[in-house]
């Protein structure tokens, strides 16, 4: 792997104090490799699990060229000899799905057939039943709940009421035998658990999970349970944190509080280094913070201090630091609830995905007019917390949900959205366009 510094020495622009967001991501993503361990399980395990290798179908889906509907196959012949007029066709036997049968029309007959029944020979169309009428004399309505037509049977229907090909499912239309089912860096949902055993599979190889260790510092912290002392905060990063995570499906190692002491902090991230792919933590990297803080994160390895130029969370460390033979990536998050939430979302979230070995997308921002007037200065990326809702008009526009600093943690509590102010932008006017990313799907 790539070394921190080498990454940043290649960055004639680089700035730690002012560093904008699209550059912290981008050094972040060159340094990261994805895990490398893989295990094989059984697809009901393999729920959220990342693909580990790409999944080639060993069989044609479907199978054999088979009816969408419920009704009648024939050749699309007759619809041509009826020039746009009426195709009555004598019924020779019923096709059912997950059955065998030796039918074959010849011209002016049809098969009556079950959606899901391999088609006829020379079949290449099905109308269905409810567009068909029993030729008068030739048994009960076609069209009717009371059953398929015996042999010796007809229906009629109008040739424009169907299309050559139409209500065909083609041999391997779904998926062609030999051709990629799932690519490798897919996190598995639950249709393509259906796939997999639409196909046979039993097993897939996935990666093994990543394990990520987290912890809160500073003497001001207590955990639930404990009193509050005056001057003290119960500790909430660690439990957004901890939801934060379980979304990932990682798994976690919650080392508590760890008081503001050099000994125990060295001692926390060594034992978070030896047991854990990931190390978060949340304050003690701003400026003002214990110097101690900073010079252990840097003695461990390769570690570097930012000021990100964004709001909330613009203090940030990050790094690779070693213990007794073991590397961990470290993400040293700021104090503030919100500034947690936000440099998650931002710059961690995307990094443990990459680790995953997970192929994810960017979340998409959607462009919405903004309900009110927001003030911004050009030089840094804001993200603001917004609630989106349909205007009066019917249009979608969104709000902020009030004070924005980063201790107000009610803020991401009532938003579903950020309202993301670009590097460059500048101040918005009420019913300007702003782009917003959903929470849904990300929180």
């Amino acid at each position: 792997m790539p070394s921190l510094q080498s990454v940043i020495s290649c960055l004639s622009d680089y700035d730690p104090s002012a560093l904008p967001v699209e550059q912290a991501n981008r050094i972040i993503a060159e340094v990261i490799e994805p895990v490398s361990g893989i295990e094989q399980v059984a697809i009901r395990s393999a729920l959220d699990r990342v693909l580990a290798e790409d999944v080639v179908s060993p069989i044609d889906v479907p199978a054999h060229d088979n009816s969408a509907m419920d009704g009648y196959a024939f050749s699309s012949a007759a619809l041509q000899a009826a020039n746009g007029g009426e195709v009555t066709l004598r019924v020779i036997g019923t096709a059912l799905a997950g059955e065998t049968h030796g039918l074959t029309p010849a011209a002016g007959e049809a098969v009556r057939i079950m959606t899901g029944a391999v088609m006829p020979a020379g079949c290449d169309t099905v109308i269905p039943q409810e567009f068909t009428q029993a030729v008068p004399g030739a048994g009960s309505e076609a069209g009717s709940e009371s059953g398929g037509e015996a042999a010796g049977e007809a229906v009629r229907f109008a040739a424009d009421a169907v299309r050559a090909g139409d209500n065909r499912r083609l041999r391997g239309e779904d998926l062609a035998r030999g051709k990629p089912a799932l690519n490798q860096g897919r996190v598995l949902q639950p249709a393509d658990l259906g796939l997999l055993a639409s196909l046979g599979i039993a097993e897939v190889k996935v990666r093994r999970r990543l394990r990520v260790a987290f912890f809160s510092t500073g003497d001001e912290l207590r955990s639930i349970g404990e009193p509050l002392d005056a001057g003290c905060v119960y500790d909430s990063n660690r439990y957004t944190l901890h939801g934060m995570l379980r979304r990932l499906h990682v798994e976690l190692i919650d080392m508590g509080v760890v008081r503001d002491d050099p000994a125990a902090l060295e001692a926390a991230l060594r034992s978070a280094c030896e047991n854990a792919d990931a190390v978060i933590t949340s304050g003690g990297v701003s400026v003002g913070e214990a110097d101690y803080t900073r010079q252990i994160m840097a003695e461990l390895g390769d570690v570097t201090f930012w000021k990100i130029a964004m709001r909330p969370g613009r203090p940030m460390a990050f790094g690779r630091i070693a213990s007794n033979g073991h590397q961990a990536l470290l993400f040293g998050l700021p104090g503030n609830p919100v500034a947690v939430m936000v440099t998650f979302y931002h710059f961690v979230r995307a990094a443990l995905h990459r680790m995953m070995g997970a192929d994810i997308a960017p979340p998409p921002l959607m462009r919405v007019r903004s309900a009110h007037a927001i003030r911004k200065k050009p030089g840094r990326t804001e993200y603001q917390r917004g609630i989106l809702a349909r205007g009066a008009d019917g249009q979608w526009e969104v709000r902020i949900t009030g004070q924005q600093g980063s201790g107000v943690l009610r803020s991401m509590s009532e938003a579903n959205c950020f309202i993301v102010l670009g590097h460059e932008q500048g101040g918005v006017a009420a019913g300007d366009p702003v782009e917003v990313m959903l929470f849904e799907g990300l929180l």
